[in-house]
């Protein structure tokens, strides 16, 4: 028996997320006992440069000394009170000076709570029932966001998953990422009953695919014209791609924003934040109800502060990108030369990799039209070479802090080495 059957004995599917299951790669997952920095160490012994870093929280890399000594000492008083603490307003004042569109911070506890609220807040505050979402951008498991398009653009929907129902469709409009000319579609017919359009401002979950110039502006321009809300999904790209976030790379202001994984330095912490004035609208201030029991709980707001804190220089982010282009130069040098193709994007400590040679990549449809199985092998070439990358064609990947020069160049050695078997 492996520790796989182990876990399939007793959990769905051996996980508790499915990605984790290797099933877009085949083969079965590796699990792991330590990490430390840039490393993982299997259950076997065996050592891996790890890219996937959670899902990207791991900004500092594994353990950083500074965000372990915090969760430590805060732990010694109590793992949640379930009542107010101060370092639920430190981390939300943190937040805030570092995102100047989050006005009012509500910390929950995973981006799907996040995205779930937000769409609630969005349509309570507006009085609407319709959204806008796009294809290809995933912003968690909550029923209203598990809508796949229809076969036209202004076409109703169809639910992505047993268990949520069709009834919901009629108010989900999903649109291709980066169309422009749907957008503005959409709103010149819809526009009076849309309370919200949520967007990944760099789709991170169809690998990794940047806007093109003008969409945001577009979405910002509609919205406000509308009446609607633009919320933006950056529970990965939020203090991953930039000191402040995909909204301050591309000088956009959402209304409301959803955050997670850095902001929580590998504990279970999100947030939804925004306007003060929409913000009103949650209770206890405002009608539109939403609680959590262990929401801002004293560990995991020393961690996601700590990490906040530890990040909030420009040095850092210059160092980090600097370290995330070096990696895909380097990757896309080595597949250039074992002639296999190679479209490959970075920002902050963000990177995707796409075997296709329709690049740039600025759509679902070019993602899922690449050579998926060119990934697979790939991906296992580089997993028996010490590296761990997302077992999916479908992910980003992350580069953090603690990744060293020895680190990206003994990655991109073992990719020179792979490619020539693809």
């Amino acid at each position: 028996m492996s520790l796989f059957s182990d876990a399939q004995a007793v959990i769905p599917g051996g996980v508790n997320s499915p990605v984790r299951a290797f099933a877009g790669v085949g083969g079965e997952p590796v699990f792991f006992r330590r990490a430390s920095g840039s490393r993982f160490t299997s259950e076997d012994g065996r050592e891996f440069i790890d890219y996937v870093g959670s899902w990207g929280p791991m900004i500092l890399g594994h353990a950083h000394p500074d965000v372990i000594e915090a969760v430590v000492s805060t732990a010694r008083d109590g793992l949640s009170f379930g009542a107010p603490c101060v370092l639920e307003t430190r981390i939300a004042a943190k937040i805030r000076a570092m995102l100047p569109s989050a006005e009012k911070v509500r910390m929950v506890g995973s981006g799907t709570e996040a995205t779930m609220s937000a769409i609630r807040l969005a349509r309570g505050h507006t009085g609407r029932d319709k959204i806008v979402k796009f294809e290809g951008c995933y912003h968690g498991h909550s029923d209203s966001l598990l809508i796949e398009a229809g076969s036209g653009a202004l076409t109703l929907g169809v639910p992505s998953s047993p268990g949520v129902p069709a009834s919901l469709a009629e108010h989900t409009i999903t649109l291709p990422y980066n169309d422009i000319d749907g957008v503005e579609n959409a709103f010149a017919e819809l526009g009076e009953q849309i309370a919200c359009v949520i967007v990944e401002p760099i789709a991170g979950n169809m690998n990794m695919v940047p806007p093109v110039p003008g969409f945001h502006e577009t979405l910002r321009r509609e919205c406000t014209q509308a009446g609607a809300l633009l919320v933006f999904d950056e529970v990965m790209t939020g203090f991953r791609v930039a000191r402040h976030g995909a909204q301050g790379l591309y000088g956009i202001g959402p209304d409301i924003t959803t955050l997670g994984k850095v902001i929580g330095g590998g504990m279970p912490v999100a947030a939804y934040c925004g306007r003060a004035d929409v913000m009103a609208s949650v209770a206890p201030e405002g009608p539109v109800y939403q609680a959590g029991t262990l929401s801002g709980n004293p560990v995991a707001m020393a961690a996601g502060l700590r990490t906040l804190e530890l990040i909030d220089s420009e040095d850092f982010w210059t160092e980090l990108s600097a370290k995330t282009r070096k990696l895909v130069d380097g990757l896309a040098a080595a597949a250039g030369g074992a002639g296999i193709p190679l479209a490959v994007e970075a920002e902050g400590g963000m990177f995707g990799l796409v075997f296709t040679d329709d690049g740039p990549v600025r759509s679902y449809a070019q993602v899922a039209a690449a050579d998926i199985e060119r990934f697979k092998a790939f991906f296992h070439g580089m997993l028996d070479e010490g590296i761990y990358l997302a077992p999916s064609a479908f992910e980003a990947g992350f580069v953090s802090g603690a990744h060293s020069d020895d680190d990206l160049e003994e990655t991109i050695a073992a990719a020179a080495k792979v490619f020539k078997t693809l």
